[in-house]
C-alpha cells in the first residue's frame, strides 16, 4: 500500500483520551483510544498512529499547536487524522491554515471513549471515512458533520459544534 493511500493518526489527547480513576475521582488523559476503536471496528485500511502527547486540549498552546503542524508537514502519508479536545480543536484547526495536497481532520468527542455513552466511536468512524473523501484541506468532523474548520465554533452550551456561515458544512454533490 503506498504512502498516499495509508492513514497517519496524530494523537494529542483531550477528552476522548481520559481515563476515569475512582480513587483520585478525576479524569487524566491515558494513552490513545482510537487504536481499540479502530481495531474492534476491523479497519480494512492502513493506519500508523502516533502520539504527539497527552494534554487536555485547554492545556495547548501555540507551541503545541506547531508540533502538531509540524508533524502533518513532515508525514509521508496525505490523508491526516488529528484527536483532539473538543474545547480548542478549532484553535488547532485553524492554526495548520492551509496544507497543501494533504486531507487534515481533526475530530474529539465529549465523553472519554471508554465510556459506553460515548460519542468517540461514532466521531472516529466519521472522520475516518471523511478523510478518504475529501480533497485537501483542513477540516472537523464531529456531531455526524464535517466543518470547514476556518468557519466552525463550538458552543460549549449545546455540546455541539456550529456552522459559523453557509461554507462551513461540506456538503457532497452525489
Amino acid at each position: 500500500m503506498s504512502k498516499s493511500q495509508k492513514i497517519r493518526i496524530l494523537a494529542t489527547g483531550g477528552t476522548i483520551d481520559k481515563i476515569y480513576f475512582d480513587a483520585k475521582s478525576e479524569f487524566q488523559v491515558g494513552d490513545p483510544s482510537i487504536n481499540f476503536i479502530l481495531d474492534e471496528a476491523n479497519i480494512n485500511v492502513a493506519f500508523h498512529i502516533e502520539s504527539l502527547f497527552k494534554k487536555d486540549s485547554l492545556e495547548l498552546g501555540d507551541s503545541d499547536r506547531q508540533l502538531i503542524r509540524d508533524a502533518v508537514l513532515r508525514a509521508e502519508e496525505k490523508r491526516i487524522l488529528v484527536t483532539h479536545g473538543t474545547d480548542t480543536m478549532v484553535e488547532s484547526a485553524r492554526y495548520l491554515g492551509h496544507i497543501p495536497d494533504k486531507v487534515v481532520v481533526f475530530t474529539g468527542s465529549m465523553e472519554p471513549a471508554r465510556q459506553r455513552t460515548s460519542d468517540a466511536i461514532f466521531n472516529i468512524g466519521s472522520a475516518f471515512t471523511a478523510l478518504q473523501l475529501l480533497p485537501a484541506g483542513v477540516y472537523i468532523a464531529i456531531n455526524g458533520q464535517v466543518f470547514d474548520a476556518q468557519h466552525v465554533s463550538k458552543d460549549r452550551n449545546l455540546r455541539k459544534f456550529i456552522p459559523e456561515n453557509d461554507q462551513a458544512v461540506i456538503r457532497s454533490d452525489i
